[in-house]
């Protein structure tokens, strides 16, 4: 992929899945603008970047606010004279079961994943239709936002709403040329490794070990560095006619969530009383409900 002449903003772009998308990027020839809260992070992945030939710079701030939406912006037409790509990355967890979930457990996940990614989007939207040049915004979303987790109130919203987001702007960003795309991505990382599932992979990972077969292929399950592809792809030319879409990416696995749609339907003459609905359940609507949360398989024996 040859991004030469693209400037993008990865917001998040510090640690994990955001450096990997930042140094793909950068490394197809993108000028990057590396967002994160902190400052180290943020000029380390400048210096990773830079020390492998690319060119970025570092904007530390949290997303969120309107102010650092236009701040993130601002700095990339500064420093680079205008803006092609947008990737929302930043993100938060504070994991909690309903009944133990607080007020601020609730607001920061929000803030930080659905205002975060609402507020650059608007101001990245802005400036991409002021240059007439068409654009792309490039959403992060997760398995959770698609089908719901456990102790993920917030998170499992928030990113169902960050589908929802690029459903809806593909529509109304069409006729400037801006695609909007999902991507749900699966990577070892500080957020999976509270999966119980998933956390041996990620400790195993840090020790160097090689990620099994299983891992890899029935759990889509990879490094931050096997989702940077796709985040590649959807920057460039090659993906001009790919919008409003959830595109999952891991390991060895590259998919395509469906969108929600009505799988069963029943009918009745002048319409559905309760006791009717309770009659025909069972063997109409009812007859098959849809699953919730990530159904992973149980590794081999050997793994």
């Amino acid at each position: 992929m040859d991004l030469s002449g693209k400037v993008a903003i990865v917001t998040g772009g510090g640690r994990g899945l955001g450096l990997a998308y930042a140094k793909e990027l950068a490394s197809a020839g993108a000028k990057v603008v590396v967002n994160d809260v902190d400052t180290g992070t943020a000029e380390a992945a400048v210096q990773e970047i830079a020390g492998a030939g690319g060119t970025a710079v570092a904007e530390v701030a949290a997303v969120g606010p309107t102010e650092t939406a236009e701040a993130l912006v601002d700095r990339a037409v500064t420093e680079f004279g205008r803006l092609d790509v947008l990737v929302t990355n930043a993100g938060v967890l504070r994991d909690r079961v309903l009944w133990k979930m607080t007020d601020e457990d609730f607001d920061t996940v929000v803030h930080v994943h659905l205002r975060g990614t609402f507020t650059c989007a608007r101001a990245a939207a802005r400036r991409m239709r002021e240059q007439g040049e068409g654009g792309r915004l490039i959403l992060v979303g997760s398995p959770a936002g698609q089908r719901g987790n456990f102790g993920q109130t917030n998170y499992s919203a928030a990113k169902a709403g960050i589908a929802a987001f690029a459903r809806t702007w593909s529509m109304e960003l069409a006729r400037a040329g801006i695609t909007v795309n999902a991507v749900i991505p699966v990577a070892a990382t500080a957020m999976t490794e509270t999966i119980p599932a998933l956390a041996p992979y990620v400790e195993a990972q840090r020790r160097g070990e090689p990620m099994p077969p299983f891992a890899r292929r029935a759990l889509a399950f990879g490094t931050p560095e096997d989702a940077a592809g796709l985040v590649g792809f959807l920057a460039s030319d090659a993906a001009a006619d790919v919008t409003g879409q959830c595109i999952g990416i891991g390991g060895d696995r590259l998919s395509l969530w469906s969108h929600p749609a009505q799988v069963v339907s029943a009918y009745a003459d002048g319409g559905w009383s309760a006791d009717a609905i309770a009659q025909a359940w069972p063997t109409t609507v009812g007859a098959r409900p849809e699953s919730v949360g990530e159904q992973l398989p149980e590794p081999p024996a050997d793994q």
